[in-house]
């Protein structure tokens, strides 16, 4: 039997490269068009303010590849010697596989935005999950008539009794949904948010104290509760007074600093090399190596590239631990010395299955850096939230380098000082939280 297999796939080995061929070459096709898309997506969300945007980027980075397979599969079979049953039948066996990944992508992703905007206008469990299962149940819905379609079932009846059931979901919302809405659009539109002082053409006046899916409550100035539904709050005039500024216990002072590199005289030129020397390396040395990058081109996302994982991708050659090493949230660690072990752990363990690495070249060594840093006042100081606002819009990038950066890092706050500061004196603990 084994040769008779054989002999079949020596007879017929072109039918079976081909359909090989295409699924490979359109696999490999996806690796480069994800890493061409997702580079281009990753410069456009940090162009772009919207919140949603990573949720996007990060839910359809692993699904974009499974698409790609699926396109190669298809054209496998399209181009093997099947009969036109085979064929069809693989094809929408393919196109349903299709179907099924995109919903699956459109549920996750529509779950997250639908939590990101209700959680906005802070609205109760029960309506944010109803419009989370409203969502679910409709790209669901969807998806199984399409799959339907595409094996020829009938679709029609199917589509008459979805349409009667919406129509009477839909008169039994028509109270609740033009408050939902006017909810969503207070929320988004951001013209009115909680401790905001506002005035209604009606007489009303206070404090905005909550913002639910329904209703938006104000305290007036005699310490009564007022519920305003949120229709009445669009379709009305409305006065915006702000809010009151309060002064800081203690005020802002801004500092900047300058950095100097300073070789150390230490260099690498295998891994075995570079995790030894890490291991005993200054603080300043793994932070140069780590931030120079983030420092010299501002900006977040993706991730900034570290030195390490550079050396390793483009010297060495090695881009799985480079990829590895590149995944680095600084963010993550307290400390440079939790992330001075992190790299080291990481290079260890590569070694532990990899001990044969790749030596550079002469010239090519990884050499070590040094970071000597000079702090500078500055002539700015905040005493209240307004002032402090206007001064961010003024001072360099380096100011906002030292205290968000090495106020975490280097000098270990565990956070950054204006996140301090707003805490501490001024008792904003959700816009602390937020920063």
């Amino acid at each position: 039997m084994n040769s008779g297999m054989i002999q079949w796939l020596v007879d017929n080995w072109l039918s079976v490269a081909i359909p090989a061929i295409a699924f490979l070459a359109t696999y490999v096709v996806g690796l480069w068009a994800r890493r061409v898309a997702y580079r281009a997506f990753d410069r456009w969300v940090t162009k772009l303010r919207w919140e949603g945007s990573r949720m996007v980027v990060d839910t359809t980075r692993v699904p974009f590849l499974h698409w790609f397979l699926l396109l190669g599969v298809y054209i496998a079979i399209h181009t093997a010697p099947l009969s036109p049953e085979g064929t069809l039948l693989g094809s929408r066996i393919v196109a349903s596989l299709f179907i099924v990944s995109l919903a699956w992508v459109t549920v996750s992703l529509g779950e997250k935005l639908v939590r990101l905007y209700m959680g906005r206008i802070k609205a109760p469990q029960p309506p944010t999950a109803l419009a989370v299962n409203v969502v679910r149940i409709t790209i669901i819905v969807l998806g199984v008539l399409i799959v339907l379609d595409i094996w020829g079932a009938p679709t029609t009846p199917i589509i008459f009794v979805l349409a009667a059931a919406l129509f009477i979901v839909g008169l039994a919302l028509r109270d609740i949904a033009p408050n939902l809405l006017s909810g969503a659009q207070i929320a988004l539109g951001e013209q009115i948010r909680l401790g905001d002082f506002i005035k209604l053409e009606s007489g009303e006046s206070g404090y905005v104290t909550a913002i639910s899916w329904r209703n938006t409550q104000i305290r007036t100035l005699e310490g009564n509760f007022i519920l305003i539904p949120n229709i009445q709050l669009t379709r009305s005039k409305v006065t915006n007074l702000g809010r009151p500024v309060k002064k800081a216990t203690y005020p802002f002072r801004f500092y900047s600093r300058l950095h100097l590199k300073e070789l150390t005289g230490l260099k690498a030129s295998n891994l075995r090399e570079l995790a030894n020397i890490l291991k005993e390396a200054p603080d300043s040395v793994v932070y140069y190596h780590t931030h120079h990058f983030l420092e010299e081109h501002h900006y977040l996302t993706p991730e900034p590239a570290n030195d390490f994982a550079l050396w390793v991708s483009d010297v060495l050659g090695d881009e799985v631990l480079g990829e590895r090493l590149a995944s680095v949230d600084t963010f993550d660690f307290p400390t440079m010395g939790a992330l001075r072990m992190w790299l080291v752990d990481v290079i260890e363990d590569y070694l532990a299955n990899n001990p044969d690495g790749k030596k550079a070249s002469e010239g090519e060594e990884f050499h070590f850096i040094r970071s000597r840093g000079v702090i500078l006042p500055t002539p700015y100081v905040a005493h209240n939230l307004r002032e402090f606002v206007e001064v961010m819009k003024k001072i360099t990038v380096d100011s906002i380098y030292f205290h968000v950066f090495e106020a975490r890092l280097r000098l270990q706050k565990g956070t950054n000082d204006f996140s301090i500061w707003l805490k501490d004196c001024l008792d904003e603990d959700e816009l602390a939280d937020k920063i």
